[in-house]
């Protein structure tokens, strides 16, 4: 197995898959208190405390052989040679501290629920803003923006850490870019997380640079680099 050090973990946002797995969100932990993760159709995210020597004898060990997953943390860790990286890219952690919405009056934007999943798929099978499987939607709070029956922008959350909900899936179809849907989205959700009294933060790739401008734009500002994986165990 790789060796690896302690992950420098200064704040419970450096390591939000396993604080959430641990807290607000710990209702869909299939794992156990060492090693934690969600089921296979709500996200691939896989979670520890240190992702030191110990924790990864754990993952080798008890991390179901079935399904990939994925790692999103501060610090990039070594994975034990029992797994394969089947992708990685960096990523920007950004957290809203100061939230200034851009709302539309004339957008008709509507809250999205289980009768809407097929529609939520296939968006995010075009547009590409994240793992979103067909129970995603469980975490709570989409809302989205529909024309003559198709669904054209959406938004939600993901991560819930005490103090902190992720905003994420915000994705708008190529067609109707420009047209200020993400941005107005983006407002109904932050607000939504702020009046529960959270901050709201999210995760971009660093080369989206597009997104990144749009973001800051609505008061998030970039908080730390972060590392993506998606691993699986080898055959």
């Amino acid at each position: 197995m790789c060796s690896t050090q302690n992950m420098h973990i200064h704040h419970k946002l450096d390591n939000p898959v396993w604080e959430a797995l641990t807290t607000e969100d710990k209702r869909f932990n299939r794992g156990t208190n060492a090693l934690g993760f969600f089921p296979d159709d709500v996200s691939p995210f896989v979670g520890m405390r240190h992702w030191d020597d110990h924790d990864l004898a754990i993952l080798e060990k008890e991390l179901p052989a079935n399904r990939s997953f994925s790692v999103m943390m501060a610090d990039q860790v070594s994975i034990p040679a029992c797994f394969e990286i089947v992708f990685t890219t960096p990523l920007h952690q950004m957290v809203c501290t100061r939230f200034q919405p851009i709302f539309d009056s004339s957008l008709s934007t509507r809250q999205l629920g289980d009768a809407d999943v097929p529609a939520m798929l296939a968006l995010t099978a075009l547009t590409k803003p994240g793992p979103f499987l067909q129970r995603t939607i469980d975490f709570g709070n989409y809302v989205g923006i529909y024309e003559n029956g198709e669904l054209l922008a959406m938004a939600g959350e993901r991560l819930h850490v005490n103090g902190y909900t992720e905003v994420s899936a915000v994705c708008t179809h190529p067609t109707h870019l420009g047209k200020g849907y993400a941005s107005h989205l983006m407002s109904h959700a932050c607000e939504t997380v702020i009046q529960r009294g959270n901050i709201p933060f999210l995760h971009v790739k660093q080369d989206n640079t597009r997104a990144i401008a749009k973001y800051e734009h609505l008061g998030f500002s970039i908080r730390s680099a972060f590392y993506f994986a998606v691993i699986k165990r080898r055959i």
